[in-house]
Formats: structure tokens, C-alpha cells, sequence
């Protein structure tokens, strides 16, 4: 037997606490002042996080079990396997020695009661870093997501981990979809100085790889159809739901996205349930419904709330307005310019302003009997004549406009998702979405809470088990 003097020295459980505790004493014991700040600060950070990440490792190793079977919800496991595995913490990576476990069912992959325990997401992440690499994804591609995490230090993902991340909580959150947005909704409370909730309704082409571009412009030339938009680009849905004070000012959005689907019939079930929940609260609120003139939309929100005001967005009623103006004078007639500012101004901010608006337009179409676009745009007014009571509704501090879903079809969609050469898959693009529009509408803390809390599993041991980590010697 080798004398224990001439033993080696054991590891210490603690090097990198150790390291740090001796570089920040050498630090006080020397005179100099620090000459490079960054280097200094990326060698503290650098320290603190190896302390940090060999910190997380012997609480994370604390979790495993070491035993001839455990039992997960009731069903008894037999262990298969002891191995060393790698895992991301914010800090950065630690290896541990883990247990394998199985029932031994035919085709049923072996589990990891530390895992369960800790509710690593996805047997890889600690919930905090995946919570943090998820946020970073859903707002930049995931090049830049691994170049600013290597930047802030800690945890380095590659970009194809945090391109796949997103992905598979996406199909976690479908899952339990309807299950999480409840129990969201249940913890939300209505603003008490809310009088008024608005639903709007819009959409934005995308950019697709299954978009089926040549398929669908032959099908369409089969049929006499003409093309319209892009080829291979799809319509995202966007829908928003937003609160007012009695002044105006909006207090709070709530921002849905889905990828594109017939009738954007997902995205109108969520925005009627959201709108239901705020109405359960406060019956009180007046509903105001903001659209375009698009027929779809106010069929739905024909059949969403029975009582509410119905509002064509004032902006685009201006842009038809425009546009029968340019076919009657032109684009650059200074007299149609002039006709258009007062046609404008009549439309806002009088109480007859539609009907003025419908005169002059009736005055167009006999001056040009032949221009199909007067004709179009003067059905398009006389059709929503009751959705125009513009300087009535403003009046009352009610909103007019849909910017604010016109906004979120940028910020929701088009800064994320169109960028130079981007072209999206359903389940890619529903990743981005939710987690997304989980961010902007304020629920993306307490909506991952509800996400990890499905990686938890209580994990134990039979009754007549003993764990072999409590027989081993220390």
C-alpha cells in the first residue's frame, strides 16, 4: 500500500470557488491600480461564472439517484445505466455522472431522475438558461442570439441548439395550449381605470418554404384566376385586444400571432376567448370592434360580442378615399389634393362627414360613369357608412384607427420574421410567434413558469430501496 504522504493531493469539490477566492486576494494585496479594465472585468466575470456553474453542478448533482430502481409518478424504474453528461446552466456548462432509468418497455427510452428533479428542459438546459435562450431567440435570428450570448459570457449555446430550442417548447406550449393561456388569464386583472376594450383583427404576408410558389400560380392560371401578392409568401394572422382610460390613453395590448391557417380560425378562437375573460370581469367595458373593410373580418366580429361599436380603421377609409380621388383627378392634380385634405377633414371631424363624403364621391362617378374605381370605392363607403361615425366616436375618446394592430404586424411579424432571405416553416414560425407575442403582451415570465413546470416529475424511492450513494464510502 502506497504511504499516504506520498499520495496525491484530491481535487478540491470547490477549484473554481477556490481560484476566485484566491484572484480577488491577490487583487487586494497588490499596489498597482488596473491598467486594462476590460481585460480585468472579462477575467472577474469569467471567474465568478466558473464559480457559479461549479456551484449549480453539486446542487444539480445532489438530485441524482443512485439506486436499483426508483418510482416516477408511481411506476418503478429499473436502473440501466450510470454515464457522464454535459448541461448548459447560465453560467455555462458543468459535467455530472447521472442515472439511467427504465421500466424496459419495448421502444420507451430511459429517463433521468435528476433531470426530472431539476425540470431541465429538454435534458439539457437549466430552466433558467432555457428561459433566457428562448427570450433572446424570439427577437433575434440565431446567429445574433449566440453572438451576444458569447458576448455577455456564461452560457454559449451553438446556433443550431438555440435554432431547435424554440421549436420543441413551441410543441410543448400547442400541447397544453389551451390549458396555459386559462390559467394566464386567470392571473390577469382588469385595470380599474379601464372603460373601454378594443379587438382588432389584421394580417401580414410571409415569407414560406412549403409556400408551394410555382404550384399555386399554375392552379391559379388554370382557373382564370389572376396572381396576386408575392409567390411562395402566405398571410400571417395578427390580432390585438387593448384597454383605454376615459381619456384615451391606452393602458395595456395583449398581441396573438398564428401562422398562416383557412380562416384564421385559431387566432379568432384565442382573441374571443381573451375578450370573454376581460368581459367576465367587467361587463362594464365598452366594446369597440376595429377592422378594414374586409367582409371576413366583420363576420366575425359579427358572431365575437353582440353589443360593441363597429369602427373600419379611419386610415384606410382615407386611403379608398384617395384612391377614387386619383382616378377622377390624378396622382399629382393639385385641385384633387385639395379635394382630398377637405374630403379628409370632413370624414373626421364631422358628424356627417360620411355622408358628405358619399355625395362627393356620387358627384365623381357622374362625371366619370366609366371609372370602376369610383364606382368601387363609393360601394366601399356606402357599405360601412355605419363603421365611419368618426367625429362622434373620437369625441367620446374612442379609438378610431387600428394602428395598433398594424403595429404588432411589424413588430410581431415583419422585424423578426422577414428579414433578407428568410423563408419559414408552420412549426418554426409558430415558435417564433408565441414566445414572441408571449413577450409583448407582458406574460412571458409568468408563461414560462407554466411551460418548465411540465419538465418537473417527482421522483422517489420504492419502499424497499436503498440508495447506493448512501452505502458508498466518502
Amino acid at each position: 500500500m502506497t504511504p499516504s504522504h506520498n499520495r496525491a493531493p484530491m481535487p478540491s469539490p470547490h477549484r473554481a470557488w477556490d481560484d476566485l477566492v484566491e484572484f480577488l486576494a491577490t487583487r487586494r494585496r497588490s499596489p498597482k491600480p488596473i491598467s486594462d479594465w476590460e481585460d480585468f472585468e472579462r477575467e472577474l466575470h469569467s471567474r465568478f461564472a466558473a464559480a457559479e456553474a461549479e456551484a449549480m453542478g453539486q446542487e444539480l448533482q445532489r438530485l441524482d439517484i443512485d439506486a436499483p430502481a426508483v418510482e416516477i409518478e408511481g411506476v418503478v424504474h429499473r436502473q440501466v445505466l450510470r454515464c457522464e453528461q454535459t448541461y448548459l446552466t447560465c453560467a455555462g456548462e458543468v459535467r455530472l455522472t447521472r442515472s439511467l432509468y427504465s421500466t424496459r418497455h419495448p421502444g420507451e427510452r430511459a429517463v433521468c431522475p435528476m433531470e426530472l428533479r431539476a425540470g431541465l428542459v429538454e435534458g439539457r438546459y437549466s430552466p433558467l438558461a432555457a428561459k433566457q435562450a428562448t427570450w433572446v431567440v424570439a427577437h433575434l435570428v440565431p446567429q445574433e442570439g449566440e453572438e451576444l450570448l458569447r458576448l455577455l459570457g456564461g452560457m454559449q449555446p451553438s446556433k443550431a441548439s438555440l435554432d431547435r430550442l424554440p421549436k420543441v417548447l413551441s410543441a410543448r406550449w400547442e400541447e397544453n395550449r389551451a390549458a396555459f393561456e386559462e390559467a394566464l388569464r386567470a392571473q390577469e386583472q382588469v385595470p380599474k381605470e379601464a372603460v373601454t376594450v378594443a379587438v382588432s383583427l389584421d394580417g401580414v404576408l410571409c415569407p414560406m418554404k412549403d409556400g408551394q410558389r410555382k404550384e399555386r400560380r399554375d392552379q391559379a392560371r388554370e382557373q382564370g384566376k389572376k396572381t396576386r401578392g408575392p409567390a411562395g409568401y402566405q398571410e400571417v394572422g395578427c390580432a390585438t385586444l387593448s384597454l383605454y382610460d376615459a381619456e384615451g390613453t391606452r393602458l395595456h395590448t395583449m398581441r396573438l400571432g398564428r401562422m398562416p391557417e383557412p380562416k384564421k380560425e385559431t387566432l379568432k378562437q384565442m382573441l374571443k376567448q381573451e375578450l370573454a375573460a376581460v368581459l367576465e370581469q367587467r361587463p362594464d367595458l365598452q366594446v369597440v370592434k376595429l377592422a378594414d373593410g374586409a367582409k371576413d373580418n366583420w363576420r366575425y366580429f359579427g358572431t365575437l360580442v353582440p353589443k360593441g361599436l363597429s369602427v373600419v380603421d379611419f386610415y384606410h377609409a382615407a386611403q379608398h378615399l384617395h384612391g377614387a380621388l386619383v382616378a377622377a383627378y390624378g396622382e399629382a392634380s393639385a385641385k384633387g389634393q385639395a379635394q382630398g385634405e377637405k374630403l379628409r377633414h370632413l370624414l373626421r371631424h364631422d358628424d356627417k362627414g360620411v355622408a358628405k363624403v358619399i355625395r362627393a364621391l356620387c358627384h365623381l362617378r357622374e362625371q366619370h360613369p366609366r371609372s370602376q374605381k369610383i364606382a368601387t370605392e363609393l360601394g366601399y363607403f356606402r357599405d360601412n357608412r355605419e363603421r365611419m361615425r368618426y367625429a362622434e366616436l373620437a369625441g367620446r375618446n374612442l379609438p378610431i384607427g387600428s394602428g395598433v394592430v398594424e403595429a404588432t404586424c411589424k413588430t410581431l411579424v415583419t422585424q423578426r420574421m422577414k428579414r433578407s432571405g428568410m423563408r419559414w416553416r408552420q412549426p418554426g414560425g409558430q415558435a417564433i410567434l408565441t414566445f414572441r407575442a408571449l413577450a409583448q403582451s407582458e406574460r412571458f415570465d409568468l408563461g414560462w413558469l407554466l411551460l418548465a413546470s411540465t419538465y418537473r416529475r417527482a421522483v422517489c424511492l420504492p419502499d424497499n430501496i436503498i440508495s447506493l450513494a448512501d452505502r458508498r464510502p466518502r
